[in-house]
């Protein structure tokens, strides 16, 4: 009877004895998780609140008055609200345009050198040109006439563009406008090739003699972005001093990109560049079409027409654009 006496195992017997968990497991099982999933929150919740400071704008002027690294976050969100659709409310506040321009004066005097200071800088000055107000010129203007910081300099030569802008299309101007262009003047005899582009770009924009005066003078600049900028201004403005060097810019050849598996980034980088600075010349010839409502020489109508035939699109779209302009020019109104 050896099966009567064999002992029934039950299921309980073939489990290992339970245990409580020790204080070991329980910290891998819940803290753990915990604290990742905090972290996680709390990063949310920072991007989160510098996002959403435009509703407070003392917000931004205490985040920005703080000696912390993260501040140029709060610059550039405080620049994306005034460029966007409800900054409309924050391009009038010269309180809060006085405040950023002494911040921008204290970090710049403040002797920090570091990427982070240089970052805050930038965006302070290109948060100062979205305003609506001359309150803001003040700070761009004494930023854009210290050449020894070029990359600042052509952060507020750029915001001074773009603060004029936003003053004509409020009806209003700079309390001084003469000394605003000598600042972009001064700026555009500098060593440095960006900041002298920078300049020549923003003379177009303000115009008068002075800045008219110089732009002919960088037409013939040494630097091929300086005189292409100087070009376009000098279109903007009307001005047929720029036909030279915008057929110069419409000449440049199509840079070849061999086909295969190797991609040549350096060429590719020459053709988009090549592609820029020919689109760029015929929305100048545009301008200058518009400011004068005469059609351009007709050696260059001859280069606008063959480049109908470019292998780069956004090249052929421009010269057809242009052409169109220049034939309605020749019909009479209806």
């Amino acid at each position: 009877m050896a099966d009567s006496n064999r002992r029934t195992i039950s299921q309980d017997d073939s489990l290992p004895p339970v245990e409580p968990p020790n204080a070991a497991f329980l910290v891998q099982l819940f803290l753990v998780p915990g604290v990742i999933v905090a972290i996680i929150v709390c990063v949310w919740l920072a991007f989160h609140w510098l996002a959403h400071l435009g509703s407070d704008p003392q917000a931004y002027v205490k985040t920005l008055r703080r000696d912390n690294e993260g501040r140029w976050q709060a610059a550039l969100n405080l620049a994306n609200d005034l460029r966007g659709p409800g900054g409309g409310a924050l391009k009038e506040d010269e309180s809060l345009a006085t405040e950023l321009g002494r911040i921008l004066t204290d970090e710049a005097a403040s002797g920090r050198s570091g990427e982070q200071s240089q970052t805050l800088r930038l965006y302070l000055c290109r948060a100062l040109g979205e305003f609506a107000i001359p309150a803001a010129a003040g700070p761009l203007v004494e930023r854009a006439s210290v050449l020894s910081d070029p990359q600042t300099a052509r952060a507020a030569v750029e915001a001074l563009a773009v603060l004029s802008t936003n003053l004509l299309a409020s009806g209003r101007s700079f309390d001084d406008a003469a000394g605003v262009t000598s600042a972009v003047v001064a700026a555009s005899r500098s060593d440095d090739v960006p900041l002298r582009s920078a300049a020549a770009f923003t003379l177009g924009v303000l115009g008068g003699s002075p800045a008219l005066e110089r732009l002919t003078e960088l037409s013939g600049d040494s630097a091929d972005d300086v005189r292409f900028n100087a070009a376009l201004a000098l279109a903007r403005q009307g001005r047929e001093e720029s036909l030279e060097t915008l057929a110069e810019m419409l000449a440049l050849p199509d840079v070849a990109v061999a086909a295969g598996d190797a991609v040549d980034v350096a060429a590719q980088s020459r053709r988009y560049k090549r592609a820029l600075v020919v689109v760029n010349a015929l929305r100048g010839l545009a301008l200058l079409v518009d400011a004068t409502h005469e059609p351009p020489p007709r050696q260059l109508l001859d280069r606008v027409e063959q480049l109908t035939q470019d292998p780069v699109g956004d090249v052929r779209s421009s010269a057809a654009a242009l052409l169109k302009k220049v034939e309605r020019l020749s019909k009479p109104a209806s």
